[in-house]
């Protein structure tokens, strides 16, 4: 929670005490991604008086700002930066509401961003004007277009608010981030009237601003918390000594420490999708056991031929295995006996897909233990190296420990077959990418859409019906959704190609066939 709004909103007056008033003396830079900012009341050629450090740490996997008493600057392999602000003296320090952004703004009208967003955080100048004119990472380059303005948004946060959104509290505080959201959930949990939820969340909001910092462990990672949470190691009631005490306390971690948290992390997160499936499928179970068997109603109609009046779209007859009237929807075009043959024909995949499912939860609970299992014993290994190797032979990589096909796509099971559906272009790739040669690639001709994919059973051809299942779900997520018919490529993937270059989703087809379908989605 070091670049959380609710800490940085006790940052930045804290920040104010020590630099309203002060100059700004020099930004420099002797690391890539670190930048050193020094304030003072006045600077002769002896030295600073009262000088303020500000360290700003800004790398792809860790972003800190943190106030060292001193800094000595090297004098080779230091560059200059931000000159335009020297002996500028500072206004005000504040926080940008409702966005993790500070902001320095000085007497000349010009303003200094601390831009802390994660992995795209940056230091930011602005004119008299308002615009940006030096950025210290410029890959970041929409950072150019920022504002004071758009930095600070405006929610309503009142109770009517709160009661317009169902009492939900994610839309009216999109500023407490991941860990407030898990912490708050959890005291919400169980509580169903609007005036306690919001009774709690005003609880949440006062501890927040209680001007209480932890120092924290969690899953073996230093964080500062607003509240008692993880392994708790350090309270301290200062911002800028709880933000150094973090810094040292992350910069100190062994390489065992911080690869030994990402494997557990990727491990716990594989687990937690595993219980989703775990809990979705069973569902699903329970559903197809408990719904009106499809050879019940068949056994049904075959018992009432006689009374089925032709091209009925539904007949209402006695079911005797619940001993009690059942209303049975039938085609008009097929007769009554061809209807009887239809709801058996539906039994038959029905049982394929009982069967399926059944071995899916028996495979995904084996999964399941042996996570586990590799989880517990890498928490207990205390060598870098033992780790490294055992990740390594039991292919524990981030690639292999992540989510397994059937979460990365959406899925759909249809007669004892897996269609996979891409997400996205990038997703889309990525789905092709992983299809088996002999699987079934589809996609909406001529039009952008989600690549498709048919996993193949060795030694059965792909059914018609599954063939235009999937044609059916391409056409749906594309640009022909909304037309009256298809057209759709469907080939074996190993006639699909990604030439190096190509953009997202874009691919070369050797050998196409084309079916027409309406599209339908799940």
């Amino acid at each position: 929670m070091h670049q959380n709004y609710h800490f940085l909103k006790q940052l930045a007056p804290r920040l104010h005490d020590e630099l309203a008033g002060k100059r700004f003396v020099e930004a420099f830079s002797q690391q890539k991604d670190e930048l050193i900012i020094v304030f003072a009341e006045e600077d002769n050629d002896e030295e600073l008086i009262e000088p303020f450090f500000i360290k700003a740490t800004l790398t792809n996997s860790f972003s800190c700002l943190s106030f060292p008493e001193r800094f000595d600057r090297a004098r080779r392999n230091s560059v200059n930066l931000f000159n335009d602000f020297e002996g500028d003296r500072v206004d005000f320090v504040k926080v940008c509401e409702n966005e993790r952004a500070i902001q320095l703004h000085f007497e000349s009208g010009r303003d200094l961003i601390f831009k802390l967003f994660g992995n795209r955080s940056n230091f930011i100048a602005l004119n008299a004007e308002g615009a940006a004119t030096q950025l210290f990472n410029n890959k970041l380059a929409t950072d150019r277009s920022l504002t004071v303005a758009s930095l600070n948004r405006y929610i309503d946060q009142s109770w009517e608010a709160f009661v317009a959104n169902n009492g939900r509290f994610e839309p009216l505080f999109p500023t407490f981030g991941k860990v407030v959201n898990q912490y708050l959930s959890a005291k919400l949990a169980g509580t169903a009237a609007l005036a306690e939820r919001w009774a709690i969340v005003q609880e949440v909001l006062a501890e927040l601003d209680a001007s209480d910092f932890y120092i924290t462990k969690i899953e073996n990672i230093p964080a500062l918390t607003l509240f008692e949470t993880g392994e708790v190691v350090q309270l301290l009631h200062d911002p800028v000594e709880a933000l150094n005490a973090f810094y040292l306390a992350y910069i100190r971690l062994s390489g065992l420490d911080k690869e030994k948290a990402d494997i557990v992390r990727l491990l716990k997160k594989r687990i937690q999708q595993t219980d989703n499936y775990l809990e979705n499928t069973f569902q699903k179970l329970v559903d197809l056991e408990n719904a009106t068997k499809n050879d019940e109603l068949a056994n049904i109609i075959m018992a009432n031929l006689h009374i089925i009046p032709e091209r009925a779209e539904k007949a209402e007859l006695y079911d005797f295995y619940r001993d009690q009237p059942i209303t049975i929807k039938l085609k008009k075009d097929l007769s009554a006996q061809k209807n009887a043959e239809g709801y058996y024909r539906k039994a038959k995949n029905e049982k394929i897909e009982i069967d399926r499912l059944n071995d899916s939860l028996s495979a995904r609970e084996a999964d399941r233990k042996q996570l586990q299992a590799h989880l517990e014993h890498i928490e207990g290994m205390e060598s870098l190296r033992d780790m490294r190797a055992y990740i390594k032979a039991n292919k524990l990589e981030q690639g292999n420990a992540g989510p397994a096909a059937d979460e990365l796509f959406k899925r759909l099971d249809f007669m004892g077959y897996t269609i996979l559906i891409g997400r996205n272009a990038k997703n889309s790739d990525l789905l092709t990418k992983q299809a088996h040669k002999e699987d079934l690639w589809l996609h909406a001709k001529d039009v952008t859409g989600s690549h498709v994919v048919v996993k193949n059973q060795p030694g059965r051809k792909f059914p018609s019906p599954v063939i235009e299942r999937a044609a059916e779900l391409a056409a749906f997520y594309s640009k022909r959704k909304n037309d009256s018919l298809c057209p759709v490529i469907v080939t074996p993937k190993k006639f699909v190609r990604k030439p190096k270059g190509l953009p997202d989703g874009l691919v070369l087809i050797d050998k196409e066939d084309i079916v027409m379908v309406v599209a339908k989605g799940e």
